[in-house]
Formats: structure tokens, sequence, C-alpha cells
């Protein structure tokens, strides 16, 4: 069922920036989107990114057709460029916030051009590398990543059984390498983990499952 939902998700995306242009004020709904991933960061990880966020659901569903699914640069994974994206897009939102203040209207369209804007640079990425290289450095990914709780929350745990063939990373959305983690007991752990489950329904040896203990 969740499945076949996040398959969908995508319309919410695509609905909201079509009404929104026309009627600014229902920008405001954008928050919700924005606090989710922070609030689930704590214990779920990225939980959000990999399940529930329609625009993740259109890279995954619509621009993965499309997409030459090329390696993410490595540098959109570094700490510092994560660093400067989340300060640059706080400080663009902030700063139209400012100007449009106390117009309900006006304040709404800064949401809805936000995301726009957003949506267009994930989708020239997208074209040129893969589907979700700006997951990579979503400003409110990267905050999830960041707030999640130490342990890290629902590690991956990968079985001996594991035969390091290699398809977990295939098909992993954030090209992470879950088979890695199969000696390590705490599992695989990576703050950018989607917990899309993918690697697991990928594996031929069902070696890989969450730990929900954690």
């Amino acid at each position: 069922m969740k499945k076949k939902m996040q398959t969908h998700l995508f319309w919410i995306l695509l609905i909201y920036l079509a009404v929104g242009w026309i009627y600014p004020v229902i920008g405001f709904w954008a928050i919700l989107c924005m606090l989710a991933p922070i609030i689930m960061a704590s214990y779920k990880g990225r939980y959000w990114c990999g399940n529930y966020c329609p625009r993740g659901s259109f890279y995954d569903h619509i621009l993965a057709e499309v997409s030459p699914k090329r390696q993410i640069p490595a540098i959109f994974h570094s700490t510092i460029f994560r660093l400067v994206m989340v300060i640059l897009i706080f400080f663009v939102f902030g700063f139209q916030m400012y100007h449009a203040w106390n117009d309900f209207s006006a304040m709404g369209a800064v949401f809805i051009r936000i995301i726009l804007m957003t949506t267009l640079v994930g989708v020239g990425l997208g074209l040129l590398y893969h589907q979700r290289s700006w997951c990579s450095f979503c400003p409110m990914g990267t905050l999830a990543s960041w707030l999640s709780k130490k342990p890290k929350p629902m590690p991956l745990l990968v079985e001996s059984s594991c035969v390091g063939c290699k398809l977990c990373t295939t098909v992993c959305p954030s090209q992470l390498s879950p088979y890695t983690a199969r000696t390590m007991t705490e599992g695989f752990t990576h703050s950018d983990c989607l917990k899309c489950s993918r690697c697991i329904e990928k594996c031929p040896k069902k070696a890989i499952h969450f730990n929900q203990a954690k």
C-alpha cells in the first residue's frame, strides 16, 4: 500500500505548483513538507525523503525514466557544499519573505517560487546525472540527515548470507552501498539512507532488513 501510494505522490507536487501559481496563498502548505522530514529524522532518519516526499516521488517515477543515472558528483555529498546550499536557500527564502511580509498572497508565492526553482534545478541535475542528485544536498534532507539521532535510526542489517553482488547499490537512489556492512554488527547506518527498502526488495539472498528495534 505504501509503495503504491509513493508512486502517485508526485501528483501532489504538480497540482501544488499549478494551483499555487494561480492562487499563491496555498503555498503555505509547503511548510508541512519542510517540517515533516525534520520531525521524522530523530526516529526514522530520512524516511520521509524516501517514502512520502512528493518531489522524491516525481524524481523516482517520472524523471527516472529519462535520467542517464550517472554517478552523482562527489561534491554534492560534501559537508561544505551542503552547508552552503542550506545557507543560500534559507537566505533567498528569508530575503523574499521579508519583502512579502504581511501580504499572505505574496508570502505564499515565495513558497511556490522556491519549490518551483529547486524542482527545476533537480530536474536539470537529473537529466545530467542521476534523478536523485538534488536529494543529495536538498536543504531539508540535509538537515534531516544531520539531525538523525545516534545511534542512527532504523539501521539496515546485512546478514552473512550477503554475497556482495552490489545489486543494492545499483537500485539505491542515493547510490549508497549497504552490502559493505555485512561484517558490521551495528548494520548499515549511513545518515543519507532514504529507508526506501529498494535494496531489501532487490537482494537475491534476502540478506538485508531493517532493525526496527533501534
